[in-house]
């Protein structure tokens, strides 16, 4: 093929996610692939909503939890470019009630202990998750437990940003910033400051400034009026080829404007959509003429900008499904791959990354023009290890 990617190859993508779908494991899925702002592969199977035999279409709207992250960090990078904050401003400068922060020093989530930190959260540590917030769904440490009974972040907790702002004034970091790796509600405050530093509420701005010049038609923060029958359901895994209801698209909270943008984990979108955003981010913060972001900035945003240019591995939490730890940085809102030899799966030094809750992945490969986007519905992504098993059949593809 003229883009250096076999057909027969790529084919492989095809028999392994029916095979997931045949067996059970999944209720369905998609998968685009790009080489060059070429495509070269897209493939759907199975059924978008199982209850009433709706087939997955090119044109079905997934939730895309997580994946949310990078359009966040995009967000904030582009008011960066306009002078509105420094990465190394104090979060507090912009959240004054965030001005006595100090980190758990030991305890439980009843009784403990607090420090001040030796240095301030800065914007830099939200971008880069190593602020010292955490989820209230890891259950790892007693500041996790405080989130959970707080109902901290997430979309389901209701209220709104400012809310929620509120809430982690009350909470002690888990770490210093700085010191540590911890996945946690960090973009969702990066979208509360997408709204400080525009005047707009997240959904406006990522509609005016992101999706709408991109052509992102089908994405936003809840399903767009007129296209609730090609809304996707959403399945919670419960054994092996086994799988129940978790969101009905017909009753879901997805189809209403929320009150709480979550910058975090709040789109929904399509395989199309996201594969435009990912074109935007390969074409250096530019696609068919619309410039997002400067050159520069991408460049920096796919950086490793963990201490030491170390992995993960050497700053994280325990290893959970999102990304592999050795061997991967972390950049201003993607996972940044340091040394594939390292992560153990075939990679390009500088690819970037990010994946959702549902199962869902992307990854854009600078050095071999590639793009892959993943579309499926089940909950937890750490059922099945889809994400690293496309690494390799994109990556024997090429030719």
């Amino acid at each position: 093929m003229a883009t250096g990617m076999s057909e027969e190859r790529l084919a492989r993508i095809a028999g392994h996610v029916d095979h997931y779908v045949e067996e059970g494991r999944f209720p369905g899925a998609a998968c685009l692939v790009s080489r060059g702002g070429e495509e070269t592969f897209f493939h759907a199977t199975g059924l978008r909503d199982v209850e009433r035999e709706v087939p997955v279409s090119r044109d079905t709207v997934f939730r895309l939890y997580s994946m949310t992250k990078p359009i966040t960090s995009v967000a904030l990078m582009m008011l960066y470019e306009e002078g509105r904050f420094q990465l190394d401003d104090p979060v507090s400068k912009y959240i004054e009630a965030w001005s006595d922060l100090e980190v758990f020093a030991g305890g439980d989530e009843e009784r403990y202990l607090t420090h001040k930190p030796d240095a301030p959260m800065t914007i830099k540590h939200l971008l880069t998750h190593t602020s010292g917030l955490t989820y209230g769904f890891m259950n790892e440490h007693p500041v996790d437990v405080m989130y959970g009974r707080a109902r901290v972040t997430g979309s389901d907790s209701g209220g709104t940003l400012n809310d929620t702002i509120e809430k982690l004034a009350r909470i002690p970091l888990k770490f210093a910033p700085g010191t540590k790796w911890n996945y946690g509600g960090s973009t969702d405050v990066c979208g509360y400051l997408v709204e400080q530093f525009s005047g707009l509420a997240l959904d406006e701005f990522v509609a005016e400034r992101i999706a709408g010049p991109l052509g992102m038609v089908d994405s936003g923060f809840h399903v767009r009026p007129g296209t609730e029958g090609r809304f996707a359901a959403c399945y919670q895994y419960v054994a092996p080829a086994a799988y129940r209801l978790q969101d009905d698209p017909e009753s879901s909270r997805y189809l209403e404007r929320p009150t709480f943008f979550s910058g975090g984990g709040g789109m929904v979108g399509t395989i199309d959509d996201y594969h435009r955003f990912a074109k935007m981010l390969l074409g250096k913060g530019q696609l068919d003429g619309t410039r997002l972001l400067g050159r520069k900035t991408l460049e920096y945003m796919t950086s490793n900008h963990l201490p030491g240019n170390c992995d993960l591995a050497a700053m994280g939490q325990p290893v959970f499904s999102e990304t592999p730890y050795e061997g991967i940085g972390f950049g201003l809102g993607f996972s940044v791959v340091i040394d594939p030899a390292a992560a153990n799966v075939l990679d390009s030094p500088g690819e970037f990354a990010w994946g959702g809750a549902a199962s869902t992945y992307f990854w854009v490969d600078p050095v071999e023009e590639l793009i892959v986007v993943f579309m499926t519905q089940l909950l937890p992504s750490s059922t099945y290890p889809i994400r690293r098993e496309l690494k390799t059949l994109a990556y024997q593809a090429l030719v």
